[in-house]
């Protein structure tokens, strides 16, 4: 069994599963009356099939939308409507190794804390450029290891945390070619069921922040994070 091929499956399993969940969860409530309004008036200036057909697009642009994004008011009122930009494919990757490797009981990670040198200085050779283990020790969470992950175009990394209770975090690290940046690098975050996800881009480098816990307490961590990662 190659562990390529065996980490691809485990991701594809884990995205259905969470699609799954998503489609369960997923509660479109009433349509929105900037919305309505674009159907009501192309009613009264096109032909019945084509005002249809504009009406099944309305049903199905405001499920994507729930599914990719969100859609939010822009300026006051309702007046009119733009979908919140889904978080970036390098995010959405955490979440799913988050989702693979936290439930591990013997193997949750490569090489262990007990090695924290050779992991920084294996998993930046592998990445080309100078990681960093942050310490969350103050925090209550100290570090398990960590593990080098494939990506499309490069190696990621992912550094796992565990708390006295049992709960896992994960920081996910990700080098970015020329070009292939994305376009918005602000601290952003992400949930997902009960899983926080934070997430930045410095320089060329991606990270995201995961956990299972309440949304202060990932929050707070995250900002730590980030703190001993941002110059």
């Amino acid at each position: 069994m190659h562990p390529d091929d065996a980490l691809r499956v485990a991701q594809w399993q884990a995205q259905r599963l969470q699609l799954r969940q998503l489609h369960r969860s997923l509660e479109v409530g009433e349509t929105p009356a900037a919305l309505t309004r674009v159907v009501t008036q192309a009613q009264r200036r096109l032909p019945w099939k084509h005002a249809a057909a504009a009406a099944v697009m309305l049903g199905v642009g405001l499920v994507s939308g729930l599914i990719g994004g969100r859609l939010i008011p822009d300026g006051a009122g309702d007046a009119s409507l733009r979908i919140a930009t889904a978080e970036p494919a390098f995010a959405r990757d955490a979440v799913i190794a988050h989702a693979v490797y936290t439930p591990e009981v013997r193997h949750p990670v490569e090489v262990t804390a007990a090695d924290e040198s050779h992991l920084v200085q294996w998993l930046t050779r592998r990445l080309g450029t100078p990681l960093k283990a942050p310490t969350l020790q103050a925090q209550g969470f100290r570090l398990l290891g960590g593990r080098l992950l494939p990506g499309p175009h490069s190696p990621r990394a992912q550094f796992m945390y565990e708390d006295t209770a049992g709960h896992r975090v994960t920081l996910y690290v990700t080098v970015f070619d020329e070009g292939q940046i994305p376009g918005e690098t602000a601290f952003r975050s992400a949930r997902d069921g009960a899983l926080e996800s934070f997430y930045w881009i410095e320089g060329r480098m991606g990270y995201a922040f995961s956990g299972e816990l309440p949304a202060a307490s990932a929050m707070a961590l995250a900002r730590e994070v980030y703190r001993q990662l941002t110059p």
